[in-house]
């Protein structure tokens, strides 16, 4: 059985946001909390909801136990793309790309 939870729209750029989830890919769920609450980088609060939020479906939803929530799978994919423009010397522009991220946890639940 699995619990999973979404956020889309973040405005993070999916490679900062995938540095983040690698550090949490495969780990206990206690411990990626921990380690998602000492992150100093920006993607790692959002996330820390994220995975509270799978935790939530996986205790009430599934009727699994807290203690033995893994998460198995955590992804990270380019949202959409808001592009801006930026007045540059001699009435030209350059474009500016707001990239967004989609990111899916999966929790499964392991013995020991």
């Amino acid at each position: 059985m699995e619990a999973r939870a979404h956020l889309t729209m973040l405005r993070v750029t999916p490679q900062k946001t995938r540095l983040v989830a690698d550090l949490i890919r495969g780990k206990r769920v206690s411990e990626a909390e921990s380690i998602l609450r000492f992150t100093p980088r920006r993607p790692a609060q959002p996330l820390l909801k994220l995975l509270q939020s799978a935790k939530a479906n996986a205790v009430n939803n599934h009727d699994m136990f807290e203690d033995n929530l893994v998460v198995a799978k955590i992804m990270v994919n380019e949202g959409p793309v808001m592009k801006r423009y930026l007045p540059r010397a001699r009435g030209r522009a350059d474009l500016l790309r707001k990239r967004t991220s989609h990111v899916t946890i999966v929790l499964e639940e392991k013995d020991g």
